[in-house]
C-alpha cells in the first residue's frame, strides 16, 4: 500500500477485506445470501387474504325455535347467611338442601330430591351430593362452590354457588351425563358422549358479567378417540 497516503486513509483501506469477509460469513450463517454477498430469496410468501363470505345474497332461514332461557342468579333464602362473603363458611350439605327447597332445581328428580333431604354426609353413599370443589369462577378473587348431585338415569346435576351481599346464590344450574368435568382458569368444561359413534360433545361454561351467572359459551363435537 503506498506510504504517501495519509495514515487514516491507509487504515480504512486495510479494513475493507476484513469487513467483506465478515459480511459474507454473516450471510452464510443466516442463509440470507447466495455466497457472493447478495441477498437470497426465501421463497414466495403467501399473500394475506381477508375472509370471503360465500353466497352472501342467500335468504336467511327462520329460527329453529324458542331459545333457552338465559341463566340467572338464584338467591337461596334458606341457606345460612355469610356476611364475610366467604363461601367456605357454609357447609355443602346446607347449600344443597337450600337449593332443593328454594329453587326447585330438582323438579322431576324425585329420588334425588329425597336423597338430598335425607343426606347425612356429603360424598358418602347413599347421599347423592358429591364432595364440593372450590374455584374462583367469576374473577373476583373469591372462591365459588361447585357441587355435583347424582340423579336418576346416570345424570348429574351440576351446580355452582357464590355469595352476593351475604346471600348464597346459585350461579350455575345444569344437568349432564358427563364423561369428564374439568375446570381451567374461570371455565368449566363438560365432556359427554355424543349420539354419533366416535364423537363426544364438549361444552364450555364461562362467567357472563351481564347475567352474573355461568353461561354455556361453546358447544362442539370432538373426536372421542375411543375404539369400538
Amino acid at each position: 500500500m503506498p506510504r504517501h497516503l495519509p495514515l487514516l486513509v491507509r487504515r480504512a483501506l486495510a479494513a475493507i477485506p476484513v469487513l467483506a469477509l465478515s459480511v459474507v460469513a454473516a450471510c452464510a450463517l443466516l442463509s440470507g445470501c447466495d455466497g457472493t454477498g447478495k441477498p437470497k430469496s426465501a421463497g414466495r410468501a403467501l399473500a394475506a387474504a381477508a375472509p370471503e363470505r360465500l353466497w352472501p345474497g342467500r335468504k336467511l332461514p327462520p329460527p329453529l325455535g324458542k331459545p333457552d332461557d338465559p341463566p340467572r342468579p338464584m338467591p337461596l333464602r334458606s341457606a345460612p347467611r355469610v356476611p364475610s362473603g366467604d363461601i367456605h363458611r357454609v357447609t355443602a350439605l346446607a347449600v344443597a338442601r337450600a337449593a332443593v327447597e328454594d329453587t326447585g332445581s330438582t323438579v322431576g328428580w324425585d329420588a334425588t330430591t329425597e336423597g338430598v333431604r335425607g343426606c347425612r354426609a356429603v360424598g358418602r353413599p347413599p347421599c347423592p351430593v358429591l364432595a364440593p370443589h372450590f374455584r374462583d369462577l367469576n374473577g373476583d378473587g373469591k372462591d365459588e362452590m361447585m357441587l355435583g348431585v347424582e340423579a336418576e338415569q346416570s345424570f348429574l346435576l351440576l351446580w355452582a354457588f357464590t355469595v352476593k351481599d351475604g346471600v348464597v346464590t346459585k350461579v350455575m344450574d345444569d344437568w349432564v351425563r358427563p364423561l369428564s368435568i374439568e375446570v381451567s382458569g374461570h371455565d368449566v368444561t363438560v365432556r359427554e358422549r355424543a349420539e354419533k359413534h366416535g364423537y363426544d360433545v364438549r361444552k364450555v361454561y364461562s362467567w357472563d358479567r351481564r347475567l352474573q351467572a355461568m353461561k354455556e359459551r361453546t358447544t362442539e363435537y370432538v373426536e372421542s378417540g375411543r375404539r369400538k
